[in-house]
């Protein structure tokens, strides 16, 4: 089984550098494969906790090495809840990635754990008679303190359903349950890791972070 892993994060953040100074991205330090993934960014100020600045992924197993390119973009630039992520940002910020796996179909809503399940939520839209659905990575849960109700209800609000939320409404939802192998990375141990591995620290075109 693949786990996430430091290059992969340092992929990610080669194709956001190479993004802001229009070039290619190095190629990737790490085979391809099918998996389910996910990139998400926060942004540390002043030691403060880090905040989500974009995060976003697919369910369905990608190419890892194009999954990792596209999503990198996609969760800095194109997550509608945040503006995008600027170069002068890149300092600050810290990348995780994220691989599915043990996908299973649960019994009713409760049936998944906090911190050790994500979750993905489909059900009706009783106002509209739409589908909706929404995930969570494993370790949102556990890091806002919710618990499983709790979390669920932040789900379909999430999915976009805006009416009463009622216990009928939760036990028709049909829910699958995942894990995840995930890999954290500042961005100052990934400009460690390129000094090291290929003799200079990241520069960003326009940026005065570039050097240090």
């Amino acid at each position: 089984m693949v786990s996430a892993n430091r290059e992969m994060v340092v992929f990610c953040f080669d194709t956001l550098v190479a993004h802001y100074n229009s070039e290619e991205a190095p190629p990737p330090a790490f085979d391809g494969g099918q998996h389910p993934l996910f990139v998400t960014w926060k942004k540390a100020l002043n030691g403060s906790e880090p905040r989500l600045r974009g995060c976003i992924g697919t369910l369905e197993a990608r190419c890892l090495i194009n999954g990792f390119k596209d999503y990198a973009l996609t969760s800095a630039l194109r997550d509608r809840r945040f503006p995008p992520i600027q170069a002068k940002e890149l300092p600050y910020l810290e990348c995780t990635v994220s691989i599915l796996t043990d996908y299973e179909t649960a019994l009713h809503y409760l049936d998944w754990e906090v911190g050790k399940h994500g979750i993905i939520i489909e059900f009706t839209d009783p106002d509209y008679n739409t589908r909706r659905s929404a995930t969570y990575l494993p370790e949102v849960a556990a890091h806002e303190g919710w618990t499983n109700i709790e979390a669920i209800d932040s789900l379909m609000r999430k999915a976009g359903y805006n009416g009463t939320i009622t216990e009928s409404l939760r036990k028709r939802i049909h829910l699958t349950r995942y894990q995840s192998t995930l890999c954290t990375m500042h961005y100052r141990d990934y400009a460690d890791y390129v000094k090291t591995s290929r003799g200079a620290a990241p520069a960003i075109a326009g940026s005065k972070h570039g050097s240090h």
